[in-house]
């Protein structure tokens, strides 16, 4: 069976997955988005497909529908077509939201459909016929049974290294801890380099300086795991080192120094997971952390 698959939505995510979606043996794919112009460049893309700017055209024959629209308006078109009885009975509806539950789409319920969230972990730069970019990444699945296992064939054909189902309830830690991992590992970089510029070495040099032990950090982490990969002044309990650079960051960069202590302080937890230091040393540097 080819199912017809309708993308509500044809930005970044839309057109990635309809393209590696074509490519992987889903012919059946049509498109709506806000604008004509931006649906038919979507249809261009794999060659075929109808396209248009009204949901309900599409989405009463359709087998599977994703709303890969932003997440602040997913509900509401759900919603929309819900209420005009818009889509097929036993059909899948799905979003593709990291933060937001399958929960969001309840309203479809009443068309007899089953519902569910697919969320890629990685991020899409809007290129066109590029290598596809669900190969080897984990996809994130909840919802319905029904939908589940829609999904688990999905990010299989899609090449995905796991397909990961997580309970509805965890999606917001889940999606949490990608911007952590992600978001804040960029802000933690950067922070870093602003370090580095005070100490004389250039933001164009700085990343260079900084990618060995970035990356050989890394490697520990996977081999080893993070509590044996923590090594510093905090797992060896140096508290002159810690005072010595709350200082001159206090000094030369106004407010950082609240960054330090902040990571500083969570970092003392795993010194303590690690054996590395003792009660004393552990009383000692939360309390440097916390003034």
């Amino acid at each position: 069976m080819n199912p017809c698959i309708v993308i509500i939505g044809c930005g970044k995510l839309g057109l990635a997955l309809s393209q590696n979606l074509n490519r992987a043996g889903y012919k059946n794919i049509d498109f709506v988005s806000k604008t004509e112009s931006s649906a038919q460049k979507a249809s261009k893309l794999i060659k075929s497909g109808n396209y248009g700017t009204d949901p309900l055209k599409f989405t009463k024959s359709a087998d599977i529908v994703f709303i890969t629209t932003p997440d602040r308006i997913i509900e509401d078109v759900c919603k929309k077509i819900a209420c005009k009885n818009g889509f097929k009975k036993d059909s899948i509806v799905l979003h593709c939201s990291g933060s937001l539950p399958s929960t969001i789409l309840s309203s479809a319920k009443k068309c007899g459909v089953y519902t569910g969230s697919i969320h890629p972990l990685q991020s899409f730069s809007g290129e066109t016929g590029i290598k596809n970019p669900f190969s080897g990444i984990v996809i994130a699945i909840e919802g319905e049974d029904q939908a589940i296992d829609v999904m688990e064939q999905i990010a299989k054909k899609l090449d995905a290294g796991l397909c990961l189902p997580i309970k509805t309830e965890s999606k917001t830690m889940y999606h949490a801890a990608a911007v952590v991992a992600s978001n804040y590992l960029v802000t933690l970089v950067d922070f870093a380099l602003e370090l580095l510029k005070s100490a004389g070495i250039s933001q164009e040099k700085g990343f260079d300086v900084l990618k060995p032990l970035i990356y050989g950090t890394l490697a520990n982490i996977e081999s080893e795991g993070t509590v044996d990969a923590l090594t510093g002044p905090v797992a060896r309990g140096d508290l002159e080192t810690i005072k010595t650079h709350i200082e001159h960051i206090r000094a030369e960069k106004e407010n950082l120094d609240l960054i330090y202590k902040t990571l500083g302080l969570y970092t003392v937890n795993i010194a303590v997971k690690a054996k590395t230091i003792q009660n004393s040393s552990e009383k000692d540097l939360k309390k440097l952390f916390l003034t």
